[in-house]
């Protein structure tokens, strides 16, 4: 089965003309591809269905699921959505409404399941592919699907569940199915992917380890231990898939990405024709410092010796506090006695000052400086969302919640810890002997291994505390963080309420 990793342009999709043109039915649009080619000219041959999977692996280009990946760590004690681009800054704070809730968290998973719903309700009938060949793909896309729809309902709860798609506008005004019931669904979806998805290394196209990692995720917020433990140890017995050890910070880098043995997943760019969307990251994080990560993040960073810096004999200097530190900091976060070097040997500057004193690191090609918009169609850097050494913590995690310290889990974590050019002394047994003390060294590394990454939101709610982790943070005005008990979900954009009135608003909101 031969097929063009390369994402097709959108242009290659003509519009379906409706006879009505109502806000109500351009909500509908949003969501539902009826901009899909369809009729008797097309679903005809393997190319057709070709270009249609592509435009279901494109929605993932969008928003959240490309390049502002990292802004979710702004709902966190991580960062601070430096320019307000997303409303971040303010629900941590406890100023969130139907009116501010960012619709992209609502409308680009939607999007993304619609165009998924599309490919599944006509692969069936394209007699030309081969039943082996639609299997897989409709495993690809139903991997997709439920990525989406776990997402929904990690923010939303209880969320609208369209299992094919509507015909009209008014199809799909539908009450809400409750969460159990949808978590049921994706992992349906899940399941059929396991068992379709080639079991080999990553190369641009989901596979069986993706999916696998998404079933373990799914499993340790349903704090289903046990199975998250079995099926993060199948893919580290698989050996498909191992820490990189060509360099922490080049994981995030284009020319390092591609084939590399630790990457499971991501959403695939390609300069110049297919570059992040917005201005992407080198402008909006380089440029604009738009992510500011916060100094309780920087200093949960251990010394280069292991131990934390509040710690007696650390060896932590005051005077200089970014010294001697775990190297992911430095690859991580720019500190304020680093700068950005421009080929002609001048100070690379932002555009406003950092409200942190801090700066996003973590994806930033310095072989493109200087940054500015005259660089956003070379900005190609692959958004991971799952990788090897998550799979290593997301076992050591669930393992310890099963059965307590071994030394599988103490492995699990060094191999994270000790890779090339990070190399910190292994987890000490001695300190981390129980199943509370390591839950939480696993929950630091875990914190430090995928900062500005996108996890630590979802972590910090599946594992509820939140609310005491915001609480020690303060933003640049001097507010102390906070979030409710209601904020555990998201309200669903006013919008929606007004477009589908079967759809009912989050208690509280």
């Amino acid at each position: 089965m031969k097929f063009n990793n390369k994402y097709i342009a959108s242009a290659l999709l003509a519009l379906l003309v409706l006879t009505t043109h109502t806000s109500c039915n351009k909500d509908f649009l949003d969501k539902n591809p009826l901009n899909a080619i369809s009729g008797p000219t097309f679903w005809k041959t393997e190319t057709d269905v070709q270009m249609s999977l592509t435009a279901v692996y494109r929605t993932l280009q969008n928003n959240f699921y490309g390049a502002r990946k990292p802004f979710l760590d702004s709902y966190s004690d991580n960062a601070l959505d430096r320019h307000t681009f997303f409303g971040f800054g303010n629900y941590t704070i406890g100023v969130i409404n139907p009116s501010n809730v960012n619709t992209a968290l609502y409308n680009v998973p939607y999007s993304g399941i619609a165009q998924c719903n599309y490919f599944l309700d006509n692969i069936d009938g394209v007699a030309a592919v081969s039943q082996a060949n639609k299997d897989s793909y409709k495993a690809e896309v139903r991997f997709i699907r439920a990525m989406y729809y776990f997402d929904l309902v990690q923010f939303f709860g209880d969320v609208v569940v369209y299992k094919t798609a509507p015909k009209t506008a008014e199809e799909s005004k539908i009450a809400k199915t409750p969460r159990a019931e949808v978590l049921t669904f994706v992992l349906e979806d899940i399941d059929f992917a396991i068992s379709k998805l080639p079991a080999t290394a990553y190369s641009g196209r989901a596979v069986k380890a993706a999916a696998q990692m998404l079933k373990a995720r799914v499993r340790m917020y349903q704090q289903n231990w046990a199975d998250a433990t079995a099926i993060t140890k199948e893919i580290i017995d698989s050996g498909k898939f191992s820490i990189y050890q060509g360099g922490y910070a080049n994981l995030f880098l284009t020319n390092t990405q591609q084939n590399n043995p630790e990457i499971i997943f991501s959403t695939k760019f390609l300069a110049p024709n297919n570059p992040q969307g917005g201005e992407g990251m080198l402008v909006e994080l380089g440029w604009y410092g738009a992510i500011a990560p916060y100094r309780n993040l920087v200093d949960d960073y251990e010394m280069a010796n292991g131990k934390p810096i509040t710690e007696v004999g650390s060896g932590y200097d005051a005077a200089n506090p970014y010294e001697n530190r775990d190297p992911r900091l430095k690859m991580t976060i720019l500190v304020p006695t680093d700068s950005y070097k421009n080929p002609d040997g001048s100070t690379f500057a932002v555009t406003d000052p950092l409200l942190t004193g801090f700066n996003q690191k973590k994806y930033m090609d310095t072989s493109k400086l200087p940054w500015d918009r005259s660089k956003i169609t070379v900005t190609d850097m692959n958004v991971v969302h799952t990788r090897y050494a998550e799979v290593l913590l997301a076992y050591a995690e669930a393992k310890n919640e099963v059965s307590g310290p071994d030394a599988t889990i103490y492995d699990a974590i060094d191999k994270v810890r000790t890779r090339t050019g990070v190399n910190l002394p292994p987890t000490d047994k001695t300190k981390y002997n129980t199943k509370e003390s390591l839950r939480e060294f696993i929950r630091h590394e875990r914190r430090i291994e995928l900062a500005l990454e996108g996890h630590r939101y979802f972590d910090l709610k599946r594992w509820g505390i939140m609310a005491a982790k915001l609480s020690a943070v303060k933003n640049p005005a001097g507010v102390t963080l906070s979030f409710g008990e209601k904020n555990n979900v998201l309200p669903f954009p006013q919008n929606e309420l007004d477009r589908n009135t079967n759809l009912t608003q989050n208690t509280g909101y």
